[in-house]
């Protein structure tokens, strides 16, 4: 072999050599996670929500709930046309790089991404029916992220048949990724194709797989039989991402919102694994939380606060206080809404209650309701309240709410 090929093979082999090490991903290493040189890395951030899965009450609506339901309240206000505009202008301007300097400069380490699995399939979702969507919109993240130093964490919130059977899964009423042997199939191979895609990038703290499974509507027999169904379906999917993708902790949040974590038997299935949590009432203390940190000491791995929220600031604060007792990271959400308990608001334009949300929230069940929903708002006052929502939502020009900022303690 000529002398130059082996210097060039060589090379090759030092260049890859620095670029493993270089590589910074965080582990489980216990009740921590450390990075690459093993020192402890506590969550402290927010949650991007609403972003990539629209939820009404954000939009200031409460019968509109989920993604699907406003999508047709649009297209029945302004038109299919209109509509597919105002998502894409919303995808681009809801959440930017500015918004990433931003919430780094309140002290966050960490930003949870809640993502639709649509975007990463043929199916149609806020305008678009590309798989390559989720992708573009995730590598923008991790290239405002990392000069940052922000860690993001991949959070599937709405699955393949819904996995918890109300709005916030964007689903048809029940948690049917639970018995769909379908919808399992493509959950576990959106996770493969989504782990083969960022299996080198250590912007990623991790891999969540599924948010907040199985709601509380459900009970007895059926509760327990949906429960049951997650911890094999946890496993398909973390061996599947395995096969492409040693490197991301994968996280594992407990049915019932996220709160009960009774129907887990087996915590060693895998060697970077931990557990996430969720919590918006009740008293902001230890005791308040016992259950999860019993479960935390007894599986011996680290347990996430992954949502917590929408109370005063004085409980924000206490809680913040407490889970950085209890070594519980933690992630507020939302970042940015319509009215307040976020880091930061969306101005509602003059009109959006009056006339948009009317029209809205009016019933719609028939085309003569729909028709009669218009006495509330126009076509074309439609679109000049949707396109003043966009310019209010963007960071030159969103509301900061520096008491809520404060409370959660994400500078300490």
């Amino acid at each position: 072999m000529p002398f130059s090929r082996l210097l060039t093979i060589a090379a090759l082999s030092v260049t890859a050599a620095f670029a493993a090490e270089a590589n910074d991903f965080l582990k489980v290493q216990g009740h921590d996670i450390v990075d690459s040189k093993g020192e402890i890395f506590f969550i402290k951030g927010t949650n991007l929500g609403n972003w990539l899965n629209p939820e009404g009450y954000m939009f200031g609506f409460s019968r509109t709930t989920s993604p699907h339901m406003i999508d047709e309240a649009f297209r029945q206000l302004v038109g299919p046309t209109e509509t597919r505009r105002f998502w894409k202008d919303f995808k681009d301007c809801y959440i930017t790089e500015d918004d990433f300097r931003f919430i780094a400069g309140t002290g966050a380490n960490t930003i949870r991404i809640p993502f639709n699995y649509k975007l990463f399939t043929a199916e149609d979702y806020m305008g678009l029916n590309d798989p390559a969507e989720g992708f573009r919109r995730i590598d923008d993240c991790v290239a405002w992220a990392r000069p940052l130093g922000l860690r993001l964490i991949l959070d599937m919130h709405d699955c393949p048949g819904g996995q918890t059977g109300d709005n916030i899964d964007d689903s048809h009423g029940y948690p049917w990724l639970m018995t769909d042997p379908e919808a399992q199939q493509q959950f576990v191979d959106l996770w493969r194709s989504i782990a083969a895609h960022y299996a080198d990038e250590d912007v990623i703290l991790g891999y969540e797989l599924a948010n907040e499974p199985v709601a509380t509507y459900w009970e007895g027999e059926e509760r327990d039989s949906l429960n049951a169904a997650l911890e094999p379906l946890y496993k398909r999917a973390t061996a599947a991402i395995r096969q492409v993708d040693k490197n991301h902790i994968i996280l594992l949040g407990g049915p019932q919102w996220n709160s009960h974590f009774g129907n887990f038997t087996d915590w060693t299935f895998d060697d970077n694994i931990m557990y996430t949590c969720h919590r918006y009432g009740g008293a902001p203390s230890a005791e308040a939380i016992g259950s999860y940190i019993e479960f935390r000491d007894r599986t011996g791995l680290p347990m996430y606060m992954g949502e917590l929220g929408h109370n005063t600031d004085e409980w924000l604060s206490d809680f913040a206080s407490t889970l950085r007792a209890v070594n519980i990271g933690y992630t507020y959400w939302p970042y940015k809404k319509i009215n307040d308990s976020s880091m930061t608001g969306i101005a509602e334009p003059e009109g959006w209650k009056t006339e948009l949300v009317a029209f809205v929230e009016a019933p719609r069940g028939s085309y003569g309701e729909i028709r009669e929903a218009r006495k509330h708002c126009s076509q074309e006052r439609g679109r000049q309240l949707l396109r003043a929502y966009i310019e209010n939502a963007k960071a030159s020009n969103m509301l900061i709410h520096n008491s809520y900022i404060r409370a959660i303690q994400l500078d300490k």
